[in-house]
């Protein structure tokens, strides 16, 4: 086993994404044992995959074989065989393997180890697969969402996955545009051992990209975002009943807000709405809570606070009237009203639950796998499918978020 590690000698932070170094962590030390890589264009997961990990685990594990799959046999040569066969020469290893096309596969000269090649358009070949010795211990399903159906991707592992003590499957694609495509609801799916890993070409060294890349992303984020979200950061965008496509939704600024009509059922005294503003002197209402949900103690409730900052529905109270207690904790400007008025609405008994169908505003810095959330998640607002006891499922993002890490809007 020593004698493999030392095979190669380069950094294998120089040949990964920033994104899979937490991947390659937790494959190396054998926390898992199924990785499902999705995400958009250029987020390099299949050069991941293919390129750094598979070769590795190969090394790791002499007495296993591997087996690369995708739908069509005609597209193997020109993705998977060559991305392998590229790792393989970045890892510093040609010497060490032999590739050839016919028949597709790749040998570890120093065991006898093969990597085999196969599309599922010609089953009848996967079956009669015969392994020189030991065992298959490695499946990659390459674009997973084009295979006809999990039923069809369990049928081979089965099939492959036996008679050995090691067994790892790769699971990469980019997420099809409809949530109820069978790839996207596998994602879903808990299973022991399996991680889900999202990436995007953002966390991707922009040398690797080039300059071209680059400016077709952006312009296809002004031309269309929805497209822009499909296609480079890999999001499902679609449900499949959707009956306006070009909506375009983006935040209310303060002052349209101050400009609408708060009359209700034509009372006048509906009018008294009272808009917070730096610096105003404000009373809290008797069921409020801080903006993150935690309860007022009631020596705070019974004071007069001025605010010192205002953003949207955020107002930061600071010093209390008389000037001796400081808390600079945010409240939603909906519990305040002018210290003296009483003409504010009632503020709700209780804040709002997070529960199946609404809406929630990521806070959190990473998902329930470890994960770190995007900078493009953090800060915007998505609907809850799921409620567990200490997570959520985010419908758009399908990804588990901490409890802790989301708060209802």
């Amino acid at each position: 086993m020593e004698a493999f590690r030392s095979l190669t000698t380069c950094k294998i932070s120089e040949l990964l994404s920033p994104a899979f170094y937490e991947i390659h962590r937790a494959i190396k030390a054998e926390k898992i044992n199924e990785l499902v890589a999705k995400g958009g264009r250029g987020s390099t997961k299949s050069s991941a995959i293919g390129g750094i990990e598979l070769p590795l685990m190969l090394l790791k594990h002499s007495d296993c074989h591997a087996v690369v799959l995708r739908k069509y046999g005609n597209t193997l040569r020109s993705s998977v065989y060559a991305q392998v066969c590229w790792g393989i020469s970045a890892l510093g290893l040609t010497n060490k393997f032999k590739c050839t096309v016919s028949p597709m596969e790749i040998t570890c000269l120093l065991t006898g180890q093969k990597i085999y090649f196969f599309g599922l358009d010609d089953p009848g070949k996967l079956k009669s697969i015969k392994v020189p010795f030991g065992y298959i211990g490695i499946v990659w399903f390459e674009e997973l969402d084009q295979f006809d159906s999990p039923e069809q991707v369990r049928n081979v592992e089965q099939s492959c996955l036996r008679g050995g003590p090691f067994s790892f499957t790769f699971k990469s694609f980019n997420p099809p545009a409809m949530a109820r495509n069978w790839a996207n609801r596998y994602v879903l799916e808990e299973k022991p051992g399996k991680l889900v890993h999202h990436s995007t070409y953002l966390t991707t060294p922009r040398e690797w990209l080039g300059p071209r890349f680059l400016a077709d992303a952006e312009h296809l984020k002004e031309k269309n975002e929805t497209a822009y979200r499909h296609e480079y950061l890999g999001e499902v965008v679609g449900s499949g009943s959707a009956v306006f496509e070009n909506l375009k939704l983006e935040p209310i600024p303060d002052e349209m807000v101050r400009s609408f009509d708060r009359r209700l059922g034509g009372s006048g005294q509906a009018e008294a709405g009272v808009s917070i503003q730096k610096g105003d002197l404000v009373k809290i209402a008797p069921g409020a809570v801080y903006y993150n949900g935690a309860a007022i103690p009631s020596w705070v409730k019974n004071q007069s606070w001025y605010v010192s900052q205002v953003s949207g529905d955020r107002a930061v109270i600071d010093k209390n009237e008389s000037g001796t207690s400081s808390i600079c904790s945010p409240v939603n400007t909906k519990y305040l009203s002018a210290a003296g008025s009483t003409g504010a609405a009632p503020a709700p008994s209780e804040p709002k639950k997070i529960e199946a169908g609404g809406k929630v505003k990521v806070t959190g810095s990473q998902y329930t796998n470890g994960v770190a959330i995007p900078s493009y998640v953090k800060g915007n607002t998505y609907t809850v499918q799921q409620v567990k006891s200490d997570r959520v499922l985010l419908k758009e993002i399908y990804s588990w978020v901490p409890l802790s890490g989301v708060q209802a809007v």
